[in-house]
């Protein structure tokens, strides 16, 4: 680990000023994911600027819904009632995610920034385009079992490390941007991630000095029915192989509306709207799933060890279904 300066920020506009003046300056909360990657010099700062003395904290219900703040942490917000009760899929993934000491540690907007957990990306012995734009991505032809099989590119197939993510994307979450002239602006969680491309050292919208303040969900009838399902080689503290987040609105036997989205397989939090489509006005049966969940992959583009993918993405998405829908 280098050496680096360390700084407790009394506001966000003194937090954003001082990333915003040195763009090798990094924001700290929980530390989780961030320390890790300075040990392995993976990363390297010449200065934290902690944030946990800002008020970016609360769970509660607004007007455009619910609304998290960004540095409350993981734990909390998976065991709040109002979380618990009317977003289920948010309270699941995030209690599928990590252990229970990180998750008392972790930050809600650190959890969004994490960093993939590919191994060519972890190892610094080995070549890699997000560390080193340029330098090459050996898991196209590697050990690719646990990567991207949607949204890669011939630059980059690591996979979106995040659980809660992918819940969050599934209903169309919106995340509050503050900068160091205290201008804020919203955006879409699908759209604050970028697709690897040429550049998946580029992994989001963040301008510098700019701060995720707080986690925007809005109120729906699917959102109270929903489900995180999260398939892994082990039952816990283990990324996931393929994940679902799925919600329903079910009246009368039919669906009225649907959300679908899948972690473990893409680049980025995957949506899969061709999914939500073919399943609105549909009987909410197990056929309807199936047939549905295979459009899910129909642009997958697997490489040799992750094929099984493509099978366990349906098989989740459909599982998961089942389970909203009992």
């Amino acid at each position: 680990m280098n050496n680096f300066a360390y700084t407790q920020a009394a506001s966000t506009k003194e937090a954003a000023t001082a990333t915003q003046s040195d763009k090798h300056a990094a924001f700290i909360s929980g530390g989780t994911s961030l320390i890790d990657l300075m040990k392995s010099n993976i990363e390297q700062h010449s200065l934290l600027v902690d944030l946990n003395k800002l008020s970016l904290l609360g769970v509660e219900n607004s007007a455009t819904g619910l609304r998290i703040g960004a540095l409350e942490r993981m734990s909390d917000v998976g065991e709040h009632p109002l979380v618990v009760q009317n977003y289920p899929v948010i309270s699941q993934s995030l209690l599928a995610s990590a252990s229970p000491q990180l998750r008392n540690m972790a930050s809600m907007g650190g959890n969004l920034l994490q960093r993939t957990r590919c191994g060519y990306f972890r190892d610094v012995a080995f070549p890699c385009n997000k560390r080193v734009p340029g330098s090459g991505c050996p898991a196209q032809d590697g050990d690719n079992r646990t990567l991207a099989i949607l949204g890669g590119s011939t630059s980059c197939i690591a996979t979106h490390a995040s659980d809660l993510c992918v819940a969050l994307v599934a209903l169309e979450a919106k995340l509050t941007l503050e900068n160091a002239k205290g201008a804020t602006r919203t955006v879409p969680l699908a759209d604050f991630y970028k697709l690897p491309g040429k550049t998946p050292h580029i992994e989001n919208q963040l301008q510098p000095g700019e701060l995720i303040t707080a986690i925007t969900i809005p109120a729906a009838a699917h959102a109270r029915k929903s489900h995180y399902l999260k398939v892994r080689d082990r039952a816990s503290y283990a990324y996931a192989l393929v994940s679902a987040a799925v919600g329903l609105d079910v009246q009368g036997g039919t669906i009225r509306s649907a959300r679908v989205a899948l972690g473990g397989v893409g680049t980025v939090p995957w949506r899969v709207p061709a999914v939500e489509k073919a399943l609105v006005g549909k009987a909410a049966t197990e056929d309807t799933f199936r047939a549905a969940a295979a459009l899910a992959v129909r642009d997958a583009a697997p490489r040799e060890h992750n094929k099984f993918k493509i099978e366990l993405a349906q098989r989740t998405i459909v599982r998961a279904l089942l389970e909203v829908a009992a």
